[in-house]
């Protein structure tokens, strides 16, 4: 259903409010380069910052922009599950073509209680969900064990696996089967979990990057090795780049190199330091992106 490179996006700021004519332009011209889907509101959108009204206004931007050409995964993640139940509301009757939640953090679930959480979710929306598992952020770490029991619901449709762990998806696979999607949450190690069962990303590093990002996924999927491994190897400095300090700091002061956005972020994260800026440009420059 979901494969290849699937942006998560930036949410693009100006003096303090989401620039939405910065997005719309920022959105279309992602899908215009290739990329495979498009994912407003997670952790790249910095999702945790937003009002629900700007909440609301991305992911309905998003898909005014997209307009069905390319697949729409909202981010509709909470601790709180009543509100998850509602943002996942409103992702439907936007339009979206799925929904990306978040394991609850900081309240910490045990396995059941993460179970309970996807179950109501689901049973209150019908649209397909995929799981976002970041234990680096989330603290809790979804079982395999748990996500075949949610994988028997018919609309818990795939993984976002921002576990960096390389065995996993080919765990989940044995466990689920070739039909669950599984799409990496880390871009340095994508192509490995391709190998590993997977069968797409959700990358922050195709905010600057759509073109090459894309590129590699087609590459794999028509079982071109050496081109992938080609691109693979140019994008690895702008992986690490990315993650020089909290993103989305880096990929935003990247995306304003390209002219797409402000390099500005919402408190508490700030913007990239000078060492950050540095290296982010060198990554950029190397890539041959400016």
């Amino acid at each position: 259903m979901f494969k290849g490179s699937i942006v998560a996006l930036i949410t693009p700021f100006r003096e303090g409010k989401v620039d939405a004519v910065a997005f719309k332009d920022f959105v279309d011209w992602q899908i215009k380069q290739g990329t495979h889907g498009v994912v407003p509101v997670g952790t790249t959108g910095e999702s945790p910052t937003l009002s629900h009204e700007e909440h609301r206004l991305v992911v309905s931007l998003t898909v005014e922009v997209a307009k069905g050409r390319v697949p729409v995964i909202a981010g509709t993640g909470s601790n709180s599950t009543e509100e998850a139940i509602a943002l996942t509301r409103h992702a439907k009757e936007a339009g979206a073509d799925a929904a990306l939640v978040v394991t609850p953090y900081y309240n910490k679930p045990s396995q059941e209680g993460l179970y309970q959480h996807y179950k109501a979710i689901h049973d209150a929306v019908d649209l397909p969900i995929i799981i976002y598992n970041i234990p680096g952020r989330s603290v809790i770490d979804m079982s395999v064990a748990t996500m075949a029991r949610l994988a028997k619901l018919p609309n818990i449709v795939g993984v976002k696996d921002a576990t960096a762990d390389l065995a996993r998806p080919l765990r989940t696979r044995v466990e689920i089967g070739p039909d669950f999607c599984q799409l990496s949450g880390e871009d340095a190690t994508v192509t490995g979990f391709l190998a590993q069962g997977g069968v797409g990303c959700i990358s922050v590093t195709a905010n600057v990057a759509p073109a090459l990002c894309s590129q590699l996924h087609e590459a794999w999927q028509r079982g071109d090795l050496v081109e992938m491994a080609r691109i693979r190897d140019i994008l690895l400095p702008l992986h690490q780049a990315m993650f020089v300090e909290t993103s989305p700091a880096p990929v935003k002061y990247a995306a304003s190199l390209l002219g797409k956005a402000t390099p500005d972020v919402r408190l508490p994260l700030v913007p990239c330091s000078a060492e950050g800026r540095t290296v982010v440009e060198a990554a950029m420059r190397k890539s041959g992106l400016i």
